[in-house]
């Protein structure tokens, strides 16, 4: 193995482990909006507004190991596949947003927002319109990195306000600012980006803790089980005809 390899891994090692032991708190009360809208037979939207965080959202949207009812948010004007410049036109886009949330009727539930940047227009005008409908917010982004992007920056919001400022939860995954963590001796850009991996991680501790939450409270959670395996499919049966009307992408 190299030796930036080994940095890499020490380095994402490193903040897997920051995570858990600052968030701590903040993930169990994420985790309660989460389980609570699921109590009340409600959805969780996920939405990750911008490029590579989209990856967010389907990390934890028809998992094996995952939750059921997840609803993500995939609009095709931030997916790398319609266009990778057109992406990062899209998510500086402002009023962008808030007509994504009214394309998915989001109306109730819990949003869970993630995007390590949390400083696009799509990405503030999302938690500003849930605001406006009164949807629980939880924000997986960091800190560090938005408050060292310049206010003028042209990939900020008009009203230059970031992600963890808007949202009712605010769980920080930690990015270093740059996103790529691994100096390489012959070019000044570092490599090895980690965005994708501390969001992944994040996510799937909500949905962890959610699950010994609802267990907690004497509920089953709805869990998906791989169809890839011998009874899969007839494990799943009952919560596609459960869900099927009710999650977009289902």
């Amino acid at each position: 193995m190299s030796k930036y390899m080994e940095v890499y891994s020490e380095i994402v090692s490193h903040l897997f482990q920051k995570i858990l032991r600052e968030e701590k708190e903040v993930i169990d009360r994420a985790a309660e909006l989460m389980a609570k809208a699921i109590e009340r037979d409600q959805l969780i939207h996920v939405i990750g507004p911008g490029g590579h965080s989209n990856i967010g959202a389907y990390e934890i949207f028809y998992r094996a190991g995952g939750l059921v009812p997840v609803n993500a948010i995939l609009d095709p004007g931030t997916l790398l596949n319609a266009g990778a410049l057109r992406s990062t036109v899209i998510e500086r886009t402002p009023g962008y947003g808030k007509a994504v949330l009214e394309a998915y009727n989001v109306r109730d539930g819990v949003l869970i927002i993630v995007n390590a940047y949390g400083i696009n227009s799509m990405c503030i005008d999302v938690a500003l319109e849930a605001r406006r409908r009164a949807i629980p917010t939880i924000g997986i982004t960091s800190r560090a990195f938005a408050e060292k992007v310049p206010l003028d920056h042209p990939a900020r919001h008009p009203t230059k306000q970031n992600l963890f400022e808007l949202v009712d939860v605010h769980v920080d995954c930690h990015m270093p600012f740059g996103d790529a963590v691994v100096e390489m001796e012959g070019i000044p850009q570092k490599v090895g980006p980690v965005s994708t991996l501390v969001n992944c991680f994040t996510l799937n501790l909500l949905v962890i803790r959610t699950v010994e939450k609802l267990l907690e409270k004497g509920i089953i959670p709805p869990i998906w089980t791989s169809s890839n395996i011998p009874g899969g499919d007839e494990a799943n049966r009952k919560f596609i005809e459960h869900y099927h009307s009710r999650i977009y992408h289902l």
